[in-house]
């Protein structure tokens, strides 16, 4: 009979999420047909399309739970604004704990109700083309390599 400990690490890896096991996740490029927009997407990890989303063209992703959410995202940019100027005409909420602006992007994240959200915005052609995605806090460093490979896969 196996000691006390292995049903206690047994019961404590069901919990963690398919993140865990990022080694074997699927990836494939998403690609935005309208605009070219494109960037690497986890489709082990985000296995459930969840339609078109809000003030934009692209598509939104859950996991299968629907603890965390992807959406990759062009938004109209008719005045060519600079990615300082979109972000500050998007209002963004106050409390963002990550800001990088340069020329040609921004990214902002922080946690809210014990979520992070994570936002990356390529300046484009009359677009911003962006990833949106959100979290649980508790599972972040479980995160950090899929939340850097989409970033720094989101090609115009």
């Amino acid at each position: 009979m196996p000691a006390p400990h292995f049903y206690a690490a047994l019961v404590a890896l069901s919990f963690v999420p398919t993140l865990a096991v990022a080694a074997n996740t699927e990836w494939r490029p998403y690609v935005i047909a309208s605009t070219g927009t494109s960037v690497d997407m986890p489709v082990s990890i985000f296995t459930s399309d969840a339609g078109p989303p809000e003030g934009g063209t692209g598509r939104r992703f859950f996991t299968e739970d629907r603890r965390a959410d992807l959406t990759v995202q062009s938004v109209p940019n008719p005045d060519n604004d600079s990615p300082a100027m979109f972000l500050a005409k998007q209002n963004p909420p106050a409390g963002i704990i990550y800001k990088r602006i340069t020329a040609d992007f921004f990214v902002v994240s922080s946690i809210r109700k014990d979520r992070v959200w994570y936002n990356r915005c390529n300046r484009g052609n009359g677009a911003m083309n962006c990833v949106m995605i959100n979290y649980p806090a508790a599972e972040k460093r479980q995160w950090d390599d899929v939340v850097t490979r989409i970033s720094h896969t989101l090609r115009n």
